[in-house]
């Protein structure tokens, strides 16, 4: 399996090839060869096409970072919008949507000797590769069936806990009836988001049967029963979700997703450990990973407990349905094509996190509306409940007060026992007599404790 411009790894300065690579990156780049990958591709992302068409008649090196399928697939979602028509890559799509009267395949792909990179070899071989079965070994999310309200509450919401419910999606019609033809039907004259980019599902369907991209686009529709009525009559909130108090993206909610057809692998970890191989910002408005999922499968998934935890996993297939607590940081790999329905909600149980994180009203933490609505959202989402469940808002309020007191105390007593534990345990100190007896008389001896809050 070869990469289909010759790109190879980087190997390193003492590696075979390694002074061929060198030679043609210096000769392709000339002064600018000292920038490292990340900054040829930055400066390559602001060009226009017909820029980036003439760089690519310059040298070997440029000639295949030009050809960077990612460069042109934002070219398309940036200039063509939704009038893209996939033709098996984003240049020749770009190509046929920008271009009158371009041929598609009128030119093939150049093989070039001697360029190592692995910001272009990595996201090529995540496309590529298939899922390693060593994978999928791992499933220990409880999986429950028949629960009551009650039971769900109090053994999975409250303890914040994952869980499979096999017995919800197993009835809903959508499950007999999402077929592609059934959806194709459906969507007939509409169009579903993909990428935020309003496109025909056939567009989407074509798309999927040939892309092989690293990042996969997505339909992801939250308005898709507005386009396709029938839909709505396919599936229903569980029961155990029946408490929605609210429907917005994720804001310290909690989810479910329910999969009719394919099947999906889920890595999940608490909110408190951050997984291997991330490193989110500490206001947690940014968070730094590997590209794609792949990529953190290939690199992290072996060192997953590395972080003093064990995650939970699981394969959820069609049929079934996981319950995504809140906080929890996860990953969920498409393992085949699949549709699957979820939803963000807001139950009694998680009321107070939802409205102590809006709290913030930051722009960069707060999401699911645009993001000039962001700040007034927690104001917003108060005077609705105010209106409609008031004594919901009143024992949440309560909640949060009694926290913030406990709060309070245990910073004081830590304050406390900090400055008794500071003062010295031998010779004289303030307010001592200089033969180091305390005033008042008595010896000086000192003493230590172990202290924690739970």
């Amino acid at each position: 399996m070869e990469h289909p411009h010759g790109v190879q790894p980087a190997l390193g300065l003492f590696e075979g090839g390694a002074d061929e690579a060198r030679s043609v990156r210096t000769a392709g780049l000339g002064s600018l060869s000292a920038l490292p990958d990340e900054c040829i591709m930055n400066i390559l992302d602001s060009l226009a096409a017909a820029d980036l068409a003439r760089l690519a008649t310059v040298s070997r090196f440029l000639y295949v970072f030009c050809q960077h399928d990612e460069l042109w697939k934002a070219l398309c979602l940036e200039e063509l919008e939704g009038r893209w028509d996939f033709q098996g890559s984003w240049q020749e799509s770009y190509l046929a949507g920008a271009v009158p009267g371009y041929r598609r395949d009128s030119r093939k792909p150049r093989r070039v000797a001697g360029v190592q990179s692995d910001l272009l070899y990595t996201p090529w071989l995540c496309a590529s590769l298939a899922v390693d079965p060593a994978w999928l070994e791992m499933d220990n999310v409880d999986r429950r069936s028949n629960l009551s309200p009650a039971e769900f509450r109090e053994q999975y919401e409250v303890p914040n806990r994952p869980v499979i419910l096999t017995d919800v999606v197993t009835r809903w019609p959508a499950m007999r009836k999402w077929s592609r033809r059934y959806l194709r039907q459906a969507f007939e004259g509409g169009q579903v988001l993909v990428g935020d980019q309003p496109i025909s599902f056939d567009a989407y369907c074509k798309y999927a049967d040939a892309n092989r991209d690293e990042l996969p686009l997505y339909l992801f529709d939250k308005t898709f029963c507005a386009t396709a009525p029938q839909l709505a009559g396919d599936y229903s909130v569980p029961p155990l979700f029946g408490e929605d108090l609210w429907h917005k993206d994720p804001n310290s909610t909690s989810a479910w997703n329910g999969v009719v057809r394919g099947s999906k692998k889920w890595v999940l970890y608490p909110p408190h450990i951050t997984p291997p191989g991330v490193r989110p910002s500490a206001d947690g408005a940014d968070v730094a990973s590997p590209v794609s999922l792949m990529e953190w499968f290939m690199s992290f998934y072996e060192h997953k407990e590395s972080v003093g935890c064990t995650p939970a996993e699981c394969t959820l297939r069609a049929g079934e349905m996981l319950f995504v607590p809140r906080g929890w940081w996860h990953v969920a790999l498409n393992l085949e094509e699949s549709v699957a329905v979820t939803q963000n909600f807001v139950s009694a149980v998680t009321l107070p996190h939802v409205l102590a994180f809006l709290r913030s009203r930051s722009p960069a933490l707060v999401s699911g509306c645009a993001k000039e609505s962001r700040a007034g959202l927690y104001d917003r989402f108060v005077a609705a409940l105010r209106e409609r469940r008031p004594e919901l808002l009143e024992a949440a309020e309560a909640a949060q007060a009694a926290a913030q007191r406990r709060a309070e105390e245990q910073h004081k007593l830590a304050g406390l026992f900090k400055e008794q534990a500071a003062a010295p345990c031998n010779g004289a100190a303030d307010g001592q007599a200089a033969n180091g007896a305390a005033p008042g008389g008595g010896g000086g001896g000192g003493f230590t404790f172990g202290f924690s809050f739970s």
